[in-house]
């Protein structure tokens, strides 16, 4: 006879999120922000649901944060008007649909580090009755897009204010954990540089959860833009920024086989939990099972191993996982499942695979 299982309403794999979790994490990034002088600007990617866009914002966020178009999209459709958007926009479709998203916001900014992205932009604003705001993005450590001195970024500052239809906002940054000091240099640098042309630089935005709670230690930083914290995963757990009772969304899987001892398949392989490791071993962590590892995926089956000497589960039993990721599980599932209580209820992922 299988254990009560978890849950029996619900189909596995599935997402299950506890409401009363992610109170309790957006309310207390939202003090903390509150308590530095930090606008706390939230990213989006990590839940894709507008009604937390909406918590996030009622509880004092500055406005939100998205990567794509798509996703500002879907925001601005349910009535968010504060956006910046952390991408570069290329091509005349795009532009056209990023001039059409801001045309019917109150506030949307963007983000760029080459001149060709600021010369399109420029000519897709060039008629516009205010000017679009853009940020220019630093990589001070991370190692992907971004300007690589402040130099750089006052040669692209001075090329903004030249063109028609677009204005100067300031630096944006998204640094390597444990980047902080390099940010706070960068920046320092470039603004006493875009001081000496004349050049004001009201905006410095910086980001990343795995630093949050050291967010003010960061020099010449106004805004910080933050996502896993809403939900926390196994990677925060790892660095110690949260405990596993601030982990608001566990995969809910079910053994569906135990063809050896030492071994347990589940239902949720990597279109749930995804391949993403984060420097980690295994696939996450299993609640209430610190003697269970994760170790592989394919698509549709999880692999468990345990000493052979245990039998942790039983077939038909379901268990809680706490993923690796938890912003990449997000966008692989079109519904996911919040529990109050006793209360289950079902909301769609609406932002999920908006990838252009």
């Amino acid at each position: 006879m299988t254990r009560s299982p978890q849950y029996p309403q619900l189909d596995t794999p599935c997402a299950v999120i506890n409401l009363d979790t992610v109170d309790r994490n957006v309310n207390a990034y939202q003090a903390y922000c509150d308590k530095h002088d930090i606008a706390l600007r939230p990213h989006i990617k990590t839940h894709k649901i507008p009604a937390f866009a909406k918590q996030q914002i009622d509880a004092g966020a500055r406005g939100i944060t998205c990567q794509k178009i798509g996703e500002a999209e879907i925001m601005a459709d349910a009535g968010l008007d504060d956006i910046l958007l952390t991408y570069n926009v290329l091509g005349e479709r795009k532009l056209a649909r990023l001039r059409a998203l801001f045309d019917r916001i109150k506030t949307l900014r963007v983000v760029a580090d080459n001149e060709a992205v600021i010369e399109g932009l420029s000519r897709a604003f060039s008629d516009s009755a205010k000017p679009l705001e853009i940020l220019i993005e630093c990589d001070t450590g991370g190692g992907r897009c971004g300007v690589q001195s402040p130099d750089a970024a006052v040669v692209l500052a001075q090329k903004i204010q030249s063109l028609p239809g677009i204005a100067f906002a300031g630096l944006m940054t998204y640094p390597a954990a444990g980047g902080g000091p390099k940010v706070g240099g960068f920046f320092g640098d470039a603004m006493a540089k875009l001081d000496a042309v004349g050049i004001d630089c009201p905006i410095r935005s910086s980001g990343g959860t795995p630093d949050m709670w050291k967010a003010h230690e960061v020099s010449n930083v106004t805004e910080h833009r933050i996502g896993t914290y809403i939900y926390n995963d196994r990677s925060l757990m790892a660095r110690e920024v949260c405990g596993e009772d601030d982990c608001a969304l566990r995969v809910l899987a079910e053994v569906v086989s135990l063809p050896a001892p030492g071994r347990a398949i589940i239902d949720a392989g990597s279109k749930v939990l995804t391949s993403d490791l984060l420097g980690l071993e295994g696939y996450g962590c299993v609640v209430g099972h610190p003697e269970v590892n994760v170790v592989g995926l394919s698509e549709e089956h999880g692999i468990l191993h345990f000493e052979a000497d245990l039998s942790p589960f039983e077939i038909g039993e379901r268990i809680e996982i706490i993923p690796n990721h938890v912003c990449v599980v997000s966008n692989m599932l079109d519904q996911v499942h919040l529990v109050r209580g006793d209360v289950i209820s079902t909301v769609d992922v609406t932002a999920r695979g908006k990838v252009l």
